[in-house]
């Protein structure tokens, strides 16, 4: 009697074993969504170095140290990465490590040294891009989605900080903040701060995510010599929208007022143009120029006005208003606020292309 008892508990056992197994595989195929979710949650609370190592190695040979020449002399380096081959390699990096240029080099992981060519840079995004002969290249660099990151993720660097002598350069870290706005040379961008190492010849890498991908361009542009422990990077959605004129060397338009403008603290610039602006007014940007038949000049603007507002946004600076006008488009219609003899006013003004 004990006997069957034990074999009865014994075959209830197995077919309680069989029977969870079945429902995780049924789980499994049918709700893939949610194991995707668990999956990605054991993924974040187990960050392995093996698996650092494998997200530097999927991106680690597509990085290139680029090599700025003027007349023949080597002006500057910085970094780059190859995002796509077809009928040639292409390669991202920063606006600002080839302006001054008119011949490029890349410096391949392996040591090889190849020519380069610019095909299309745009000074205010700070992106260009560069290519090379397609037969040379041996990885490409998986892009990624730079609206998924989250702040805490692992994140790191790979370039050629202070030149070629320390090309292929890691560093780790983390990401520090999601969406910081920088204010440079009246340019506001919105960037990733991470506290990976950026040194000069960074400029231009990939911040890359514990996937392998490429969510970032890191750019020493943005940081300060007396901030430490501070890098930032362009977010890779945001240079997506231009990557793809530039590598057909078509310039970006963006949409304009057709002015020429003063911050309202440049008091010196605004004796210069012999500009009165009564000292109450604190925020705001002053009209110095107006182009003939332009967007503002159509509108009625005048020398002397001070923007305020561009529709519901307060205009700071100069910067904060190419900030805000360029997420606008050529054709749209924008209500500036306006001071004027010291009355506020507004008008309503068509966007023209730059």
């Amino acid at each position: 009697m004990n006997k069957r008892r034990i074999l009865k508990y014994f075959l209830f056992y197995i077919f309680t074993i069989i029977s969870a197994i079945v429902a995780v595989i049924l789980y499994l195929k049918y709700y893939p969504i949610k194991s995707k979710v668990i999956t990605e949650t054991i993924n974040k609370t187990m960050v392995s170095e093996e698996g650092i190592e494998e997200a530097i190695s999927g991106v680690y040979d597509a990085v290139v140290t680029v090599q700025s020449y003027s007349n023949g002399q080597l002006i500057g380096t910085g970094s780059g990465f190859i995002y796509k081959k077809e009928d040639k390699g292409y390669i991202i990096t920063n606006n600002h490590v080839i302006e001054k240029a008119n011949n490029y080099k890349v410096l391949l992981q392996t040591g090889e040294e190849v020519d380069a060519k610019l095909l299309g840079c745009d000074e205010y995004s700070d992106l260009a891009v560069l290519s090379i002969d397609k037969d040379k290249v041996t990885k490409v660099a998986k892009l990624g989605d730079s609206d998924l990151i989250t702040v805490g993720n692992t994140v790191f660097t790979v370039g050629s900080p202070m030149g070629s002598n320390y090309s292929g350069s890691v560093t780790r870290g983390i990401v520090s903040a999601k969406e910081r706005t920088i204010e440079t040379d009246d340019v506001v961008t919105k960037v990733i701060q991470t506290d990976a190492a950026i040194n000069p010849g960074n400029s231009g890498g990939p911040l890359v995510n514990l996937a392998g991908e490429v969510i970032g361009i890191t750019s020493m542009k943005l940081a300060q010599e007396e901030i430490e422990g501070m890098g930032f990077a362009i977010p890779i959605n945001d240079a997506k929208i231009y990557v793809q004129n530039l590598e057909k060397g078509e310039n970006i338009s963006r949409p304009a007022l057709g002015v020429s403008l003063i911050n309202i603290t440049d008091r010196y610039r605004l004796y210069y143009y012999r500009i009165n602006v009564d000292s109450t007014i604190t925020k705001g940007v002053v009209v110095a120029k107006l182009q003939n038949g332009g967007a503002a000049d159509k509108a009625g603007l005048e020398i002397g006005d001070v923007i305020t507002k561009i529709d519901d946004k307060e205009v700071e600076s100069i910067s904060k208003l190419r900030y805000y006008l360029y997420k606008y488009n050529i054709g749209d219609k924008v209500k500036i606020t306006y001071i004027r003899n010291g009355k506020t006013n507004t008008v309503d003004i068509k966007l023209e292309g730059n």
